[in-house]
């Protein structure tokens, strides 16, 4: 069995095993479901969520919010990289704010976009999108700055135009870190977008949880978190996924020194 196979079934065993002593432990203590449902519950309050549509909106709203700020934060993180890395002035400018602003714990400015951008999907975008630039930027830049300094001064000693440098050596070498960039920035919009829902929404998962734990459904809650889980999962294997196939050089390479 391939490695993958092999790490795919202990992963299912143990999920089952889990779930069985999970089963278990709630049933033979008799805890009360408000306190700590049983998976049962939890999967019978996931199902009639999807059947009745509850979830089904509530994770397109989700996603919308999600995918709009990916989308946009990693492409301005990926182009501002591109224009801090080809320009030492603006770089020696902008940096210091792109750290000091990657300092501040972004749940902090989350009131601030509901009151700058409202309850609606413009705060909980721009949430998203200053979660999503800072891995994306720092990641590219990381790979753009590492590119191999033998093959730079052959390019250059060759044809010299810098555009060429470019895009023959220094952008394929930043490819495998801006797709590890966006790896985590994935798992972050959802995160993101799910918070500031918590703060203020009229739909989405967050909303959906905020609503269950005022009504004290606490299988509903699990069932919307099990619901963010798995989205989160597909997110971040969708994204690996085109990872392997774009920069499929820098994956041999992790796969050689691993």
């Amino acid at each position: 069995m391939p490695v993958e196979g092999r790490r795919f079934l202990a992963w299912l065993i143990s999920a089952v095993l889990l779930l069985v002593f999970w089963q278990w432990y709630v049933t033979r203590f008799g805890i009360s479901p408000a306190v700590f449902p049983a998976p049962l519950a939890v999967w019978e309050s996931l199902y009639a969520n999807m059947a009745d549509g509850t979830f089904i909106w509530d994770l397109a709203v989700t996603m919308k919010e999600v995918l709009i700020g990916f989308f946009s934060g990693s492409s301005v993180g990926f182009l501002l990289a591109l224009v801090i890395s080809e320009f030492r002035p603006i770089r020696t400018i902008l940096y210091p704010y792109v750290i000091a602003f990657q300092a501040v714990p972004k749940t902090a400015v989350a009131p601030m976009f509901l009151i700058w951008f409202g309850f609606g999907i413009g705060s909980k975008v721009a949430l998203v999108v200053s979660v999503v630039f800072f891995p994306v930027l720092i990641n590219t830049l990381l790979g753009l700055e590492r590119t191999d300094p033998d093959q730079l001064e052959m390019l250059k000693a060759y044809c010299g135009k810098r555009w060429r440098i470019f895009w023959r050596v220094k952008l394929p070498s930043a490819m495998p870190p801006f797709f590890a960039g966006l790896e985590q920035a994935i798992v972050l919009a959802v995160l993101a977008a799910v918070v500031s829902e918590l703060l203020g929404a009229v739909g989405g998962i967050g909303y959906r949880i905020l609503t269950f734990n005022t009504n004290l459904d606490l299988a509903g809650q699990f069932a919307a978190l099990l619901l963010l889980s798995v989205t989160g999962f597909v997110l971040h294997a969708i994204v690996r996924y085109a990872g392997d196939k774009v920069v499929f050089w820098g994956r041999a390479k992790e796969g050689s020194t691993n």
